[in-house]
């Protein structure tokens, strides 16, 4: 299989360990930084080059990208996509978990848990949007924030409205949840890939914080999610459409609440927690999906249509 990994930084844990999967399994790989393609786009094809050398032929392509580089690295993939690559984690899909509250909108829709989650946009319903969480604390969160950034919490309704009025007055995208006390600020990172997931921890926040991050102080340690848990991890990663997720949980009095469906989780603190081979489970999964040919295009596998009899086949 010829893989590309879309990375900037091709020292990165998480894309090291890609490509030592890759190359363990007898892959070619190749890692590009996305802002260094650029693409033709005419009715006649799609082609793509980089460093001034043409880009073709790529089987799969893996997305590494970083939230700052969102809007031009799915483009990129996009084009990728366009030229027959496949991707477990395609550009549409990047771009909807990115969204929290597209996101969140698409896992309701599915009858997924989650916090009661509110969002307006004119000062005078401030009032009136807070009272539908019920009473304080509130988590405030912007809506393409990343790694515990642009998260609050507030504790009284005053200091609720003066979150909101300063993120409106810096015209940001923000989202209010309700705070679940039962979590005593912790959490579950569930990596789901494919359809299963192959590690879990519990990421527990630092005394005084209460966000889980590990970039934020929280602490980490292997851990069993039930099966309850797993299957909505699994359908919450492909609510969004994506083959390889982080997603994270809490748990509550009602069950398991999702609070966030990564699209690029990092593989350093659950590879170092649960000792799990996470790349090499990355890298068996794309290679299962894709057929290398001679020409180093892909054909995509193919299923039964449901009810189907005989060799009747659909494309995924």
């Amino acid at each position: 299989m010829k893989l590309a990994i879309l990375s900037r930084n091709a020292s990165l844990y998480s894309t090291r360990r890609l490509v030592e999967a890759a190359r363990a399994r007898g892959h070619s790989v190749r890692v590009l930084d996305p802002l260094r393609c650029y693409m033709r786009i005419a009715p006649g094809g799609f082609s793509m080059r980089y460093k001034g050398k043409p880009v073709s032929g790529y089987d799969a392509v893996i997305p590494r990208i970083g939230t700052s580089v969102t809007r031009y690295a799915t483009a990129v993939l996009r084009q990728f996509e366009l030229m027959g690559s496949w991707c477990p984690n395609p550009s549409d899909a990047i771009l909807r978990s990115r969204d929290k509250l597209r996101a969140h909108q698409l896992l309701a829709a599915q009858g997924i848990g989650l916090p009661a989650t509110v969002f307006g946009d004119n000062p005078d319903d401030t009032v009136d949007l807070l009272s539908l969480l019920g009473p304080p604390p509130h988590v405030i969160k912007l809506s393409e924030g990343t790694q515990g950034a642009g998260v609050m919490l507030t504790e009284k309704n005053s200091a609720s409205r003066a979150a909101v009025e300063a993120l409106r007055g810096l015209y940001a995208n923000f989202l209010v949840q309700e705070f679940v006390a039962e979590a005593e600020g912790a959490d579950l990172r569930c990596f789901v890939v494919g359809d299963r997931v192959v590690a879990a921890m519990r990421r527990q926040a630092a005394e005084g914080e209460f966000r889980s991050n590990l970039h934020r102080g929280g602490s980490s340690a292997p851990a069993q999610a039930s099966e309850e848990e797993q299957a909505v991890a699994v359908r919450s990663a492909q609510a969004l459409g994506l083959g390889v997720a982080g997603v994270d949980l809490i748990r509550s009095a009602r069950g398991p609440l999702v609070l966030e469906v990564n699209s690029t989780p990092g593989l350093e603190g659950i590879e170092g927690a649960c000792g799990v081979d996470v790349a090499g489970a990355i890298l068996d999964f794309v290679a299962s999906q894709v057929i290398p040919l001679e020409s180093n295009r892909c054909v995509r596998p193919v299923r039964r249509r449901p009810g189907a009899r005989g060799a009747a086949l659909t494309p995924l």
